[in-house]
């Protein structure tokens, strides 16, 4: 996103300012509906919180009538200590009020972390060489804290200004029905007013948000190159790519700023109106038998409760809930579609489907490089993996061991060529979501979370969590892998792992477990065992090599690559394909790491 495309996009988006709201309201009747109780106790204290405005003016008008002006200074106080009685039961109910409003809250900030996380992940797997940077940090952290900040404001704003009005309406229309006449007309002009902002400010809210996201994620890339732009002299370049973020940001501030100016005079509008025209027509109302008490409580209704209550509200729906529509809007936004690549149909993890006669993976002519003008780390590699293969990949560090295993994944995506998995695309289409049930890959750090032994050896495989017909196969793979005495240490299958009281090689145990009950027919091994001990990898790979399914190690001994069906070496110029038997005739570099590995035995 560019600074021209934000400053665009804030200008545009006025003409459809409606589909935001209709993006965002599903979701929001969906949220209260699941919330009718706390939404009920809200309503509740706010309704005992309206007899305060009622009493607030109605007291005062009795007050005047029936005490002080009749010559009865007794009713007249105790006209007073009601409408201070009221004071404290609004105090009361105020109490009950936020105990209610967290109840709304709190659901509404936890629902958004965890959406603004899914989001992250689901733009990961559409496209995992742009992994989410700043911006989707700044949506889980600074954007949902705004969220929640400008609800509960809002719903306290809203709330408060329909109890007051309930009550000051109620108590002019039981004094003096003809107040309402002269008060509600220039009321309503305000609000109209001030409702024609609402979608502009809308909009140009909107855009300042693109524009703080495209510049968070500007500066983040800049930060991680910093050096780089330094040595290389590259500020001026670099500048030019953040101070259009920035004007565009200064544009839209000065647009809110003029927006804000109009929202302050329909303002003034709202609640200056009402007090000079009841004012005005104060002579007339008199004339035709409206008390004196009846007009002193209906200024009381207007200065002390109504006004000051519309003036909440409308500096809340101009600020916090333009704010809040906008950011809701983007937590209702889909995963963003990848570029290029075809679409494929989503079908349901753990079923993947594989052609007739297809194999389990294929690169085509495939080459890759980090960069533009840098020299590929593979170049025109062909390769086939049979199903049911047990493949394994060594080479030299830093050969393209883990680029080829990233591009089998799917997660990179190689500049000329093409990859193939069960007879698809590697990298899936952007309406694919969820894990991809073709293939399991398993890094070198091994990926272990806090819960219990089930869930860690179980989150691959959905279908083995219920402890009632899975367990059975969890502790088959228990046991082939040889986890028995690590699982009891923990505490059986229901104990609690913590991944940081856990060696490497231990996490990597578990892991490898993990994969062995996955559904997927292709695992990919990234040196995912190099933090364990020979005999133990030995175990582990001959029960992963035995499952149903096609295996492909990227070898960190050369014990892994004589287990192999077949042995790809990589040696930056070219690639060898054979068996182990065979290759140290093919491959002049196999032959020196089988000389320096049996030499090594030997001794």
């Amino acid at each position: 996103m560019t600074g021209t495309g934000a400053g665009a996009g804030a200008g545009g988006a006025g003409a459809g300012e409606a589909e935001p709201w209709r993006r965002v309201a599903p979701e929001g009747r969906r949220f209260l509906r699941g919330r009718r109780g706390a939404v009920a106790r809200l309503a509740g204290w706010s309704f005992l919180e309206s007899a305060h405005t009622f009493l607030g003016g109605y007291a005062v008008a009795r007050a005047l009538d029936d005490g002080f002006l009749a010559g009865r200074t007794g009713t007249g106080l105790a006209w007073l200590a009601a409408a201070a009685a009221g004071a404290f039961l609004g105090g009361f109910a105020l109490r009950g009020v936020f105990a209610g409003l967290s109840d709304l809250v709190e659901p509404l900030r936890d629902g958004l972390v965890r959406r603004a996380v899914r989001q992250a992940l689901d733009r990961a797997v559409t496209d995992p060489a742009r992994a989410p940077g700043a911006g989707a940090v700044s949506r889980l952290t600074q954007q949902t804290e705004m969220a929640r900040d400008s609800f509960a404001g809002l719903v306290l704003t809203v709330r408060s200004f329909v109890v007051t009005a309930v009550g000051a309406f109620a108590g002019m229309a039981a004094l003096a029905p003809v107040l309402l006449l002269v008060v509600l007309p220039p009321l309503l002009l305000g609000v109209a007013a001030f409702l024609a902002t609402l979608r502009p400010m809308a909009a140009v809210q909107r855009g300042s948000l693109d524009t703080d996201e495209a510049l968070a994620d500007r500066l983040g890339e800049l930060g991680e190159g910093l050096r780089d732009v330094v040595a290389c002299g590259g500020q001026a370049a670099a500048r030019g790519r953040v101070e259009p973020l920035i004007a565009a940001q200064e544009a839209l501030a000065r647009r809110l700023a003029h927006w804000a100016a109009l929202r302050t005079l329909a303002l003034g509008t709202a609640g200056r109106l009402p007090v000079v025209a009841l004012l005005a027509a104060a002579p007339w109302l008199l004339a035709h038998g409206v008390t004196a008490g009846a007009l002193a409580g209906g200024l009381t209704y207007l200065v002390q409760a109504l006004l000051p209550a519309l003036d909440s509200l409308m500096t809340a729906l101009g600020s916090a809930g333009t704010r809040l529509l906008v950011v809701l809007e983007r937590f209702c936004e889909s995963a963003p579609q990848a570029a290029g690549g075809p679409v494929a149909k989503p079908r349901p993890v753990g079923h993947p489907v594989r052609p007739a006669g297809a194999a389990a993976a294929e690169l085509r002519g495939v080459t890759f490089a980090y960069g533009f003008g840098a020299a590929p780390v593979l170049d025109a590699l062909d390769l086939v993996v049979r199903p049911g293969e047990h493949l394994a990949v060594v080479g030299p560090s830093g050969i393209g061991k883990s680029t080829l295993t990233a591009l089998l994944a799917g997660m990179l995506a190689p500049d000329a060529g093409t990859v193939l998995v069960a007879g698809a695309p590697a990298r899936r289409g952007p309406d694919a979501g969820g894990p991809d049930p073709r293939r399991t890959l398993l890094p070198q750090q091994a990926y272990v979370f806090t819960g219990t032994v089930r869930e860690n050896l179980t989150h691959l495989c959905p279908e083995a969590d219920d402890p009632r017909h899975g367990d059975a196969r969890v502790r088959h793979a228990v046991t082939v892998l040889g986890l028995d005495g690590l699982v009891q240490r923990l505490g059986g299958l229901d104990g609690e792992v913590r991944p940081r009281l856990l060696s490497r090689g231990e996490c990597q145990h578990l892991a490898l477990a993990a994969a062995h009950l996955s559904p997927a027919p292709l695992l990919l091994l990234d040196e995912a065992t190099c933090h364990m001990d020979p005999r133990t990898e030995e175990r582990a790979e001959r029960a992963l090599a035995a499952r149903p399914g096609t295996l492909v190690v990227v070898a960190h001994r050369l014990t892994s690559a004589a287990r192999a069906d077949r042995v790809l070496v990589l040696d930056g110029t070219r690639a060898v394909c054979g068996t182990h038997t065979e290759l140290p005739t093919r491959s002049p570099l196999y032959r020196d790491l089988v000389g320096r590995w049996d030499g090594t035995a030997d001794g």
